[in-house]
């Protein structure tokens, strides 16, 4: 069965009727760790922390929600270990996240993030446990992933659905601000538009609501009807992009809005090839204003 809005009501109610299994883990996490720059350490370190960051990620229940097995959220982290030395990791993250198209075989991106500055103590063997003080910075920035991955999911089915899950990330941010030295990189606020306080800052002001009222439009009213009524899906799509777009201009690469970009540049190139001449005008003048930068691949629209 696919995922479908108010997740908590509708699949509650199918799995009852239906004697369905629930399985409590929501995360299908695929963990890649890449060691290849590190030399002079036993490589068995890094085998035993990708067992560790997967069952971490995979085996938690993150929520009260009910999820089956074909429910689980597809997603996959790779942490590229830049250093290791004195039980002390530094890491760069990338976190990609997916979702069912209604009536499709297709997988649309949801999130693909990079983060650059994840640093961290590690020991082979280390329990990886999670308290409510987040004390551990490898534990709070997974958590903290974690839950934005589920949260971006669910805003994707109901209109602001991730906002409990966007809460518990901004409490791991804001218990995370007093951390020292490189362990508080990417915690810190007003350092960059993109990392780890930035996104959770825009997730939850009121100045960025739009765009993720417009993440279940896009989703929800307009992809998941792509099968049924492509043309109407399309228009939906093409229409509301402009919020995106007074996003881009209330402040210019804002979180939310380079997050959208990254996810979705190719996929929107892809539709709106076979759009009409004014759909194809539309977005293109959109995604050009929005990201200049990547005009280029923006002219196959319009070719």
């Amino acid at each position: 069965m696919r995922r479908i809005s108010l997740r908590h009501v509708f699949v509650s109610l199918f799995l009852f009727l239906c004697f369905a299994p629930i399985h409590a883990q929501e995360l299908k996490c695929n963990v890649m760790i890449n060691y290849a720059q590190i030399t002079g350490t036993n490589k068995q370190v890094f085998e035993t922390f990708k067992k560790s960051v997967d069952d971490f990620m995979n085996q938690r229940q993150w929520t009260s929600l009910p999820y089956a097995q074909n429910e689980k959220i597809d997603c996959s982290l790779s942490i590229q270990v830049k250093q290791y030395e004195n039980n002390t990791m530094s890491c760069e993250f990338t976190v990609q996240s997916l979702r069912p198209v209604f009536g499709t075989s297709y997988k649309t991106t949801i999130l693909n993030l990079r983060d650059r500055e994840v640093t961290f103590s590690y020991n082979e063997y280390d329990q990886l446990e999670l308290n409510a003080s987040y004390d551990n910075n490898l534990t709070a920035v997974l958590a903290y992933y974690a839950y934005l991955i589920i949260g971006f999911d669910l805003d994707t089915y109901e209109r602001l659905g991730g906002t409990a899950m966007f809460q518990n990330a901004e409490n791991i941010v804001s218990l995370s601000q007093s951390r020292s030295g490189s362990e508080g990189d990417g915690w810190k606020a007003f350092t960059s538009n993109t990392n780890r306080y930035a996104i959770v800052n825009c997730l939850m002001s009121e100045r960025y609501r739009a765009m993720r009222e417009y993440a279940y439009t896009y989703h929800r009213l307009a992809l998941d009807d792509m099968a049924t009524n492509t043309a109407k899906a399309r228009a939906r799509i093409a229409e509301d992009l402009k919020v995106v777009r007074e996003s881009n201009k209330l402040d210019p690469s804002n979180a939310m809005v380079t997050i959208f970009i990254n996810a979705k540049s190719d996929e929107l190139v892809s539709i709106f090839k076979k759009g009409t001449p004014e759909e194809k005008n539309t977005v293109y003048d959109h995604l050009t204003a929005i990201n200049p930068t990547r005009s280029n691949d923006y002219n196959q629209i319009k070719q």
